[in-house]
């Protein structure tokens, strides 16, 4: 075999064992981050829900107001509250998506003659921003009117997003049809016509939707705790 020949036949079999290398380390590559996916969040307790989830407001004004103290009673807020941990050193912005129904039967101060759904149903959305690696808590509040009028939560959902993504999510329930935990985010309740749109016997709706949700740092709760919640975005 002359020379030419020679190069020719050491050169493809260099670029065949370099191909060989390349492919063995891309199989690589993508097998590692099958077995080792970089977690974003993770949820670690889930909130409180029925009556657990009712708290008297922590504190009151101790100076002289010029109303000072009008109700003769406390009254509860319902405060839910999640741990969750992130797992890069920083993390830009993660949202926390709320999905809360009230049993009216739970209601604290119930007028029977106020005409009003068996469940009222609450969203919110909040972003945390500039979310240090490590273990860090959510929350949102409704105002004691809700529990007293609209009752006690007994469905909650929660989803957290990155960029539109989702990350994590989950939901306990206590309402009869209604899954916790489900394994699909399509399957949750709020994502499910047949439940949202469910109607009563008398073709009136099972669930009204209303408006009040907010996060916590809205609220007398936001002196609660306030080194273990991060930046919010919307305020």
């Amino acid at each position: 075999m002359n020379t030419v020949k020679k190069t020719a036949v050491l050169s493809v079999a260099v670029i065949a064992a370099a191909t060989l290398f390349a492919q063995a380390r891309q199989s690589a590559t993508a097998n590692r981050k099958k077995e080792d996916p970089r977690k974003i969040a993770s949820i670690d307790v889930f909130p409180r829900i029925g009556r657990q989830a009712a708290l008297q407001a922590p504190g009151g004004i101790t100076a002289n107001s010029n109303i000072g103290r009008v109700g003769s009673r406390p009254r509860r807020w319902i405060v839910l509250e999640t741990k969750y941990s992130t797992y890069h050193r920083w993390q830009d912005q993660l949202t926390f998506t709320w999905h809360v129904l009230l049993d009216s039967k739970t209601a604290t101060d119930r007028d029977k003659d106020d005409k009003i759904p068996p469940y009222s149903y609450f969203t919110a959305s909040v972003t945390y921003q500039n979310i240090p690696r490590g273990q860090h808590a959510a929350s949102v509040c409704l105002h004691p009117s809700n529990l007293e009028r609209f009752g006690e939560p007994r469905a909650v959902g929660l989803v957290i997003t990155k960029n539109g993504e989702t990350v994590a999510f989950d939901c306990e329930s206590q309402v009869q049809g209604i899954h916790s935990h489900p394994k699909d985010l399509s399957k949750a309740f709020w994502n499910d016509n047949g439940i949202m749109g469910k109607t009563t016997k008398s073709g009136e709706p099972l669930i009204e939707r209303r408006m009040g949700l907010v996060d916590r740092s809205k609220t007398i709760w936001a002196n609660v705790n306030p080194d273990d919640y991060e930046q919010t975005a919307n305020n």
